[in-house]
C-alpha cells in the first residue's frame, strides 16, 4: 500500500514514468546516427496483465541497456529489472543513470547487474563517448562522470562534463514519432498511465535550482553534491521557445515549464515571452514560480501568451515554516493572494497551490490551520482556484539538506543506503516505506495528519464548487478504506500475521488504496480538446521518415 505519495504527480505509486532525460537522450543519440528505443517496462505491465517481462526482454537484442534510477522510489524495482536483463543477455551491459544513481554509484555498481553508471543531470555526450568505446572494444577510460567496473575492481572516472548551458541539446518529439513507427510500438513510449486523457508535456527551462529547500533533491545544495553546479544551468530564451514550437506542431496539449523562469533573471524572462509572442502558441503553458513574481510580469504573460496557467508551492501556510524550508524565499501570504488575484483578473485559466505535510516545525496543528488557509483562500477566489495538500513521500529526497543534516532540520531517517531504501519500499504500507519522520510528528502522525487535512480539503472542495459532490464522495469512501486498511496493516507491522482478508487485498489490486485519495486524480487534467493531437505535423513526420527509408533502400540496391 504505496498511500497517496502520487496523487499530485501525473503517475501512479509506482512512478511509471521515465525522465525526460530520456527524450533529450534519444534526440542527442539519434542525431549523430544511432538507433534508440525507449520502453517504458512499468507501464506495459501495469496495462497488460499478461505481459510476460522475461519474453519481451529476450526478443530485445540491443548493444546496451539503459535503466533509469533517477527517482528513488524505482530504486527496488530499476535493479530488480537490470537482474533479469542480466539473466537473460548476460553479456550485454548495463547503464544506470540519473539522481538517485548519481547519490549511490559507489553503492549501485557493486550490483553484479549493474555495469556502468553515469553521473550528473546532464549525460548525452558521456553516454554517447561510452557507447562508440563499447562497439569499438575501448575501455571507456577517458568517458567523462563514469563509474564502472574494470575487471571486478571499481572505477570512478573524473565529474568533468558540467555543460554551462542546455541547448547543446533539444528535445525532439520526432524522434519519438520515428520511434514509435519503427517499432510498432506506441505503448512502450507513453510517458506515464492516462497520459492520452492527460498529454501534459514538459520542458525543461533549468537544471538545478537557485532554491534551497530543505526537502529537495533538486536544491542548489544537492545539485552542488550531485551534479557539480552550484549554479542553475538554463536553457536559452530562443532554444526554450524553439523546443515549445516543436511541441506544438505535433499535441495540442499543455506545455509546463519546469523550473521558474524568473531565475535566470528579469531579462532572460522577458526575452522569453518577447518570443512566445512572436511564436503565438495555442496549448495552455502552465508557468511555476517558487518566489511571488511582480504583478507587471503577470501582464506581460498576458500580453504574451493566449493560454496560460500558474502552479504555486508555499508549502505550508505558515511563513515562519515556508522560510525554514527554504531560506532563500521571503514572500508573505499576502503578497501571494496579491498575485492570485492579479492573475484571476487577466486571462489566467487555472491557478493550482500546492502545500506539503512532512516539514521542519510542522504539527498536526499546524498542517489543520493549513487546510483553514485553503478555506480561506476559495472565500475569496473563483473556480480556477484549487488547492492540493500531500505528504512528503516515500523519500526525503538523498542529497537535500534535511537528508545530509536530518537532526540540523529535526529529521530522523529509517534509511540511508541505496540497500536499506530498497527493504523499505517492500515494507506492507506507506507509513512504514517513509525514510523519515520529524521531532514534530512520527511516521504514525504523518499518515494521520494526511488522512485528516485530505478529507477536510475534500469537503471544502465540495462546498465552494471545485470539484462536483459526486467525485468528491468517492474520494472521501476511498480516504475511508484506505484508513482502515491502514490500521490493520498496522497490526500487521506489529504482530507479523493479519486478517486473512487483509492478506487478501495486498495479493489482489490496491491501487483503490494508493490512488486518488488525497485529491481526485482528474483534477490534475487539463482542458481536454476533441482531438489532442495534431495529426498533419504527425503524418508529416512519418511520410519524411518512409522517404528517408526508401532512399536508404534505394541507394543500398544500387550499391
Amino acid at each position: 500500500m504505496y498511500g497517496p505519495v502520487s496523487d499530485l504527480i501525473p503517475s501512479s505509486p509506482v512512478f511509471e514514468m521515465y525522465p525526460l532525460g530520456f527524450l533529450t537522450m534519444t534526440s542527442y543519440l539519434e542525431e549523430r546516427g544511432l538507433k534508440v528505443r525507449v520502453v517504458n517496462l512499468a507501464l506495459r505491465m501495469m496495462n497488460e496483465r499478461r505481459f510476460d517481462v522475461p519474453a519481451f526482454l529476450s526478443k530485445l537484442n540491443p548493444k546496451a541497456f539503459g535503466i533509469d534510477l533517477h527517482w528513488l522510489p524505482h530504486a527496488h524495482g530499476s535493479i530488480e529489472v537490470a537482474n533479469l536483463i542480466k539473466r537473460i543477455h548476460p553479456l550485454i551491459p548495463t547503464i544506470f543513470g540519473g539522481l538517485s544513481a548519481t547519490y549511490f554509484h559507489e553503492e549501485l555498481i557493486r550490483y553484479p547487474a549493474v555495469d556502468y553508471v553515469l553521473r550528473g543531470s546532464s549525460v548525452e555526450p558521456p553516454l554517447y563517448k561510452l557507447l562508440t568505446d563499447l562497439a569499438s572494444g575501448k575501455r571507456p577510460t577517458q568517458v567523462p562522470n563514469l563509474t564502472w567496473k574494470d575487471n571486478g575492481r571499481v572505477k570512478v572516472n573524473p565529474q568533468s562534463f558540467i555543460p554551462k548551458t542546455l541547448d547543446y541539446v533539444d528535445l525532439m518529439p520526432e524522434h519519438l514519432i520515428k520511434m514509435v513507427f519503427r517499432h510498432q510500438d506506441l505503448q512502450s513510449t507513453l510517458p506515464f498511465r492516462g497520459w492520452w486523457q492527460n498529454p501534459i508535456t514538459a520542458v525543461f527551462t533549468v537544471k538545478g535550482c537557485a532554491h534551497e529547500c530543505v526537502t529537495c533533491g533538486s536544491s542548489r545544495q544537492a545539485c552542488t553534491t550531485l551534479s557539480r553546479h552550484d549554479q542553475p544551468i538554463f536553457r536559452s530564451p530562443k532554444n526554450l521557445v524553439k523546443n515549445m514550437i516543436d511541441i506544438s506542431r505535433f499535441s495540442k496539449g499543455p506545455i509546463f515549464l519546469v523550473g521558474d523562469l524568473r531565475q535566470a533573471g528579469e531579462n532572460h524572462a522577458s526575452q522569453v515571452l518577447v518570443l512566445l509572442r512572436k511564436a503565438n502558441i495555442k496549448n495552455e503553458i502552465v508557468f511555476e514560480f517558487f518566489g511571488m513574481p511582480p504583478l507587471s510580469f503577470l501582464e506581460d504573460i498576458d500580453n504574451s501568451v493566449k493560454n496560460w496557467s500558474i502552479e504555486l508551492s508555499p508549502e505550508s501556510h505558515d511563513e515562519n515554516i515556508r522560510s525554514v524550508q527554504d531560506k532563500t524565499i521571503s514572500y508573505g501570504n499576502t503578497e501571494m493572494e496579491a498575485v492570485i488575484q492579479a492573475a484571476l483578473k487577466l486571462r489566467c485559466h487555472r491557478i493550482d497551490v500546492f502545500f506539503m505535510i512532512g516539514l521542519p516545525y510542522q504539527t498536526q496543528k499546524s498542517v489543520e490551520d493549513t487546510i483553514h488557509y485553503c478555506e480561506h483562500l476559495f472565500k475569496n477566489t473563483d473556480k480556477r482556484l484549487s488547492c492540493f495538500i500531500s505528504p512528503l513521500g516515500p523519500f526525503l529526497d538523498p542529497g537535500s539538506w534535511g537528508f545530509e543534516h536530518p537532526e540540523q532540520f529535526g529529521y530522523r531517517l529509517f534509511a540511508q543506503t541505496l540497500e536499506e531504501h530498497r527493504q523499505l519500499l517492500i515494507q506492507p504500507s506507506w507509513q512504514h516505506i517513509l525514510n523519515y519522520e520529524t521531532k514534530w510528528m512520527s511516521r504514525k502522525d504523518l499518515t494521520l495528519a494526511t488522512y485528516n487535512a485530505a478529507e477536510v480539503l475534500n469537503r471544502l472542495k465540495i462546498k465552494y464548487g471545485r470539484i462536483d459532490k459526486v467525485r468528491g464522495e468517492k474520494v472521501a469512501h476511498r480516504i475511508e478504506r484506505a484508513r482502515i486498511l491502514q490500521r490493520q496493516l498496522d497490526v500487521f507491522y506489529q504482530k507479523g500475521k493479519a486478517d486473512p482478508k487483509v492478506l487478501q487485498l495486498l495479493e489482489g489490486e490496491i491501487n483503490e488504496f494508493s490512488i486518488s485519495t488525497v485529491s481526485d486524480k482528474r483534477e490534475l487534467f487539463w482542458r481536454r480538446h476533441l482531438v489532442n493531437f495534431r495529426i498533419i505535423g504527425i503524418a508529416r513526420v512519418i511520410l519524411a521518415h518512409l522517404r528517408d527509408l526508401i532512399l536508404k533502400t534505394t541507394h543500398s540496391f544500387l550499391s
